[in-house]
């Protein structure tokens, strides 16, 4: 259920069903349009233009398909309705407006320092940690999962770095993250 706040002291039954399908639906379009861009960057990074198109062919109907998951007529609703704290928008945004800025300084910093091969891993790691707040900020506890599994990614790119595998990690990372997004889109999709 939506804990009242002074802007909404009383939410109804129905208004918590909405609310809690709006955020499921765009929890997924998010999550998979993010997918997209990962996957595009991972395929940049491996040697063969073939497979590169591969990937690029592969990411549209997998981002097409979370979509539908999220939009599709007749799902079921959310087996429970999200509970969020009082002021979580104002929180959602604080928190994206430091994903960002975050973002922004490792690209800068990579860079700055002639290190650019960081930056994958780098914003993987940033992105993953974003989800940690977000896990309570959206009631989606899932998203820890995703925070997880991104910053694992993250380490293997680090780790590849560290192996003088330099030339790998944006395919890694990139394609590593894309599947770690769209699985937690086809779960917030499916299962709320």
């Amino acid at each position: 259920m939506i804990q009242p706040t002074p802007s909404n002291p009383s939410a109804t039954d129905a208004e918590c069903v909405a609310l809690t399908r709006t955020l499921r639906r765009r929890g997924t379009a998010v999550l998979s349009v993010f997918a997209l861009v990962w996957a595009f960057a991972g395929a940049s990074g491996l040697a063969s233009s073939g497979a590169a198109l591969a990937v690029e062919i592969i990411a549209v109907p997998a981002t097409a398909a979370a979509f539908h998951l999220a939009y599709r007529k007749g799902a079921a609703p959310s087996p429970r309705l999200v509970s969020l704290p009082a002021d979580w928008a104002r929180s959602v945004g604080i928190v994206n407006v430091v994903e960002i800025a975050a973002i922004f300084a490792v690209i800068a910093a990579c860079n700055a320092t002639g290190h650019p091969a960081f930056i994958p891993p780098a914003i993987a790691l940033v992105v993953g940690l974003h989800f940690v707040p977000l896990a309570r900020l959206y009631d989606q506890w899932q998203y820890k999962g995703t925070a997880a599994l991104l910053s694992a990614v993250a380490v293997l790119g680090f780790a590849l770095i560290a192996a003088g595998l330099d030339g790998s990690v944006r395919a890694v990372v990139g394609l590593g993250s894309a599947v770690t997004l769209w699985a937690s889109a086809y779960h917030v999709g499916v299962r709320g």
